[in-house]
């Protein structure tokens, strides 16, 4: 008998669920382990099978959970899945309490900023504050490049062109406008920036004078702003800023890493392709790092509100105060709001890539996502892209999709991602590292090159939930050291900046 014949088929997470998960395809009448009962038709990996005959009406759940109520009658042993799952506003019991961690010191070799916040890279963005403005921004950093401008500072890792696709055509007041002004002078403001050059078109809604007058920024060593129509065109505006950016390398190229204590890093939690392993191998490995790196001191940044629907009460359950909570519900709240003026549901969530991965719906899919945040006590909840004055455990409001998610993250000072996937997502960020972690080791070795961390092992129980979360945390520090993830190789981070585009486009 060979190795993979003699692990179970079929795997149960809680002794309370009504469905178990298949290891691997299992065929109609094969007899499902730990069961009394046999696959009733073929169901494929990582999809659910009824461990009892389930009547119309009555809850689903997994992970000791409510994930959603039967459509139709389900007979044991059946497929388990959108055909016959629905939404449920059921939700059970919360876990009771916050875990509580104590970690011995770690440190990190990383770049203390002007006012104290750490980086773990030594980037110069040249960030755009329309679309207009774009192709310059590009032209800037690729002449740059050309010109071998970085020669003799081998202490920047790079000059990344940050564009965006909005800036104008938009109300000059309101959330969308302030959304994106603080998702811009975040991203200036993150500490792997060791300067930005700003660079704007002139007549465009978002005013680079204003900007700077709002948030207090100045020409200095570290930042400089122009903008195209001032320079006199294009050609002209390349001068001006690789001109510009020669006048600023002294000072960055001159930066150098120091020994830092682990709570200066501030982690965002991502999650994208995600499958039905997701929740049970990575995102809770993930947790386990996530809860150390708290117990540290450190920020660790959820995200994605729409993939927190439907698991919101286990946070609700372990925020600090009852403020904190009301913040959580009052975005949650705004989330119903803002679905259903554009015609939308808050299931409508789950991808189809999801779903033919073995999630059925928007609640499995979130108390799977969850499982990134570990345990530890809610400190704070914030808006897209705000600046976070917490440590631990923070929730930063942001849409699902990943890149306009991780740029918020980004904004909100996370100098740091860290990024589950199931069904492979390839993604990037610049100027902070994405760690990508695999929830299933098929998919790690289909695409080797861009995941960092295979977490497959835990389903089969070559490795715990314990183990690899203590992997991803010493990897996480080796790479805020230095260590280059798969997406740095690959070249990953300078085309994934997208704010959140809310409101008319006009």
């Amino acid at each position: 008998m060979t190795e993979a014949s003699r692990r179970p088929n079929a795997l149960r997470l809680n002794a309370a669920d009504n469905v178990v998960v298949a290891m691997r395809r299992l065929e109609a009448g094969e007899r499902i382990d730990g069961e009394s009962i046999a696959a009733a038709e073929p169901i494929a990996s990582g999809h659910k099978a009824a461990t009892k005959a389930i009547a119309a009406g009555e809850p689903i759940r997994k992970y000791g959970q409510v994930i959603g109520v039967a459509t139709a009658a389900i007979a044991p042993g059946a497929h388990v899945h959108t055909h016959n799952v629905g939404m449920s506003s059921l939700r059970a019991d919360a876990r009771a309490g916050a875990v509580q961690r104590q970690e011995p010191p770690r440190t990190f070799e990383g770049y203390r900023r002007a006012g104290g916040k750490a980086g773990v890279r030594n980037y110069i963005g040249v960030l755009t504050s329309v679309n207009c403005s774009a192709t310059v921004a590009r032209h800037i950093a690729e002449a740059a490049d050309r010109r071998g401008l970085l020669a003799d500072y081998p202490a920047i890792d790079g000059i990344v062109p940050i564009t965006h696709a909005s800036g104008c055509g938009m109300a000059g007041s309101g959330e969308g406008f302030e959304t994106l002004r603080r998702t811009l002078w975040g991203t200036a403001a993150n500490p792997n920036f060791g300067g930005v050059l700003l660079v704007g078109l002139g007549c465009e809604v978002v005013q680079i004078g204003r900007l700077k007058a709002d948030y207090g920024l100045a020409d200095d060593e570290r930042f400089q702003s122009f903008t195209v129509q001032e320079s006199g065109g294009t050609r002209r505006a390349i001068e001006e800023g690789l001109d510009r950016l020669a006048a600023m390398l002294p000072r960055i190229g001159a930066a150098r890493r120091e020994t830092l204590p682990a709570s200066e890093i501030s982690l965002g939690l991502q999650c994208g392709g995600s499958d039905a392993w997701s929740g049970v191998t990575s995102n809770p490995a993930l947790g386990v790092a996530s809860d150390r790196l708290a117990a540290l001191g450190a920020t660790v940044i959820l995200s994605e509100t729409p993939e927190i629907y439907g698991a919101e009460h286990l946070l609700i359950a372990r925020a600090r105060s009852a403020a904190i909570a009301d913040k959580l519900r009052a975005r949650l709240a705004w989330w119903e709001d803002y679905t259903r003026r554009n015609g939308a549901e808050m299931d409508n969530n789950p991808s189809p890539g999801n779903k033919a991965g073995g999630l059925t719906t928007i609640l499995e899919k979130s108390l799977g996502a969850v499982a990134k945040a570990g345990g530890s006590m809610l400190n704070d909840v914030v808006k897209y892209a705000e600046p976070i004055g917490e440590r631990g455990l923070v929730f930063m409001d942001s849409p699902g999709f990943d890149p306009c998610s991780a740029t918020g993250q980004v904004a909100s000072g996370a100098t740091m991602i860290a990024f589950t996937t199931g069904r492979g997502s390839a993604f990037g960020c610049k100027p902070s590292p994405s760690i990508k972690l695999s929830s299933n080791t098929e998919i790690y070795r289909r695409m080797e090159d861009d995941i960092d961390i295979d977490c497959g092992g835990v389903a089969t129980g070559e490795a715990s939930i314990e183990m690899k979360g203590a992997e991803i945390l010493d990897y996480l520090l080796e790479v805020a050291s230095g260590r280059r993830t798969k997406s740095e190789e690959l070249g990953y981070g300078g085309a994934e900046f997208v704010p959140w585009q809310i409101g008319a486009v006009m």
